[in-house]
């Protein structure tokens, strides 16, 4: 029988990244702790992104976990921001978040390091 939360780390890390990124768009919708319902839900996404986290790196190695984890969710939350919050995205953070994902890529096809 499997153990419990056993998943494939790469879909444990994207539901930590996932959970990172609800959480972070809630902690600006919350205004600083002072509405309820947002609040709770950056909590809950942070803790969830957290034993996530701590799950794949008992698969992963710790710099190819932390450089997608960061890369993906820089990316990510700087869409969310743009989407759901009116936040402007020029041209020079478009080129920036492009190499971050170009980086990630980078990674995950060619170095070693990485667990396929």
């Amino acid at each position: 029988m499997p153990a419990p939360f056993a998943m494939h780390p790469y879909l444990l890390l994207g539901i930590a990244i996932a959970s990172e990124v609800v959480a972070t768009t809630a902690l600006k919708s919350s205004a600083g702790f002072t509405r309820l319902a947002p609040a709770l839900l950056a909590v809950l996404g942070y803790a969830l992104a957290f034993f996530c986290l701590a799950r794949v790196m008992n698969h992963l190695p710790t710099g190819v976990v932390y450089a997608v984890w960061s890369g993906l969710g820089i990316v990510l939350i700087s869409l969310a921001g743009w989407l759901l919050h009116g936040q402007k995205l020029d041209l020079a953070a478009i080129a920036g978040m492009a190499l971050i994902v170009a980086g990630v890529a980078v990674m995950q096809l060619f170095s070693r390091s990485t667990w396929h």
